[in-house]
């Protein structure tokens, strides 16, 4: 896949690590002015560095995106450091591996607010930036959009409905000069699953179901894909959500 992203600005968010680090790096040494958003800012600075020293340009901007306002105000960021937008990435997400009788008020919001809405708002203040540069949304949802995954019953809905976000949208936009798709990896080895503790009580062949026959995701892969579609090279795609899952949801 080839993607030439140069003289193209992306916004990314989760861009501290993880995915969202890979993403960044992926679309930088494509050729793209790249903001980095997320509200770990010394992962940020980390990222930055890496970009810099693969003699990409980059900037930071550190917000905590479970508000709508701080949606708009990093794509005010985005467009006010690079002077466009081109690509909207959403990665940033987060992740409660919990019994659903045990999930409390707190997780559950904070889960459909960084994993569902703050896509929503971000894309909602990128549109005009991103219609007139012709230009791409990523939305990163999840295997566990498709399949019904234990313990995991907020992630879970939120990414099913991230995955009906896009689809709408695309719908929506079919006439205008955009194009609006999503990726759905399966389990990756990052720092937000090195996080994720393991509850008491769990029945353990439920996990085996969904854990992947092939083992964890390639996170490259998926960042070379993000970079991909938010590129003019994937001009056939519009509302597809690509999975990279090694085999989970395939039966």
């Amino acid at each position: 896949m080839k993607a030439d992203h140069r003289g193209k600005v992306a916004l990314v968010t989760g861009a501290a690590g993880g995915l969202g680090r890979a993403a960044a790096l992926a679309l930088g040494r494509a050729g793209a002015e790249v903001l980095l958003v997320d509200i770990n800012a010394a992962g940020l600075a980390e990222t930055e560095t890496l970009l810099d020293k693969a003699g990409a340009r980059a900037g930071v901007h550190v917000a905590d995106l479970a508000e709508s306002s701080a949606c708009e105000g990093a794509v005010a960021a985005a467009v006010e450091r690079f002077g466009k937008l081109d690509a909207l990435c959403n990665v940033a997400g987060v992740i409660f591996f919990t019994h659903a009788a045990e999930m409390t008020d707190a997780q559950w919001n904070k889960t459909l607010a960084l994993n569902l809405s703050a896509p929503f708002f971000l894309i909602r203040a990128a549109l005009p930036h991103l219609i007139a540069a012709e230009g791409a949304v990523v939305n990163v949802a999840s295997a566990a959009a498709f399949v019904g995954e234990a313990y995991l019953a907020a992630y879970a809905a939120s990414k099913a409905a991230l995955v009906g976000l896009t689809r709408s949208l695309a719908m929506e936009f079919m006439h205008a000069p955009i194009r609006i798709n999503g990726i759905a990896p399966g389990g990756m080895a990052t720092p937000m699953s090195a996080q994720v503790t393991v509850p008491e009580g769990i029945d353990a062949t439920l996990i085996q179901r969904y854990a992947g026959m092939r083992g964890t995701v390639d996170v490259e892969d998926v960042a070379d894909m993000v970079c991909f579609l938010a590129s003019p090279a994937a001009r056939s795609y519009h509302g597809a959500v690509i999975s990279i899952d090694g085999g989970i949801t395939a039966g």
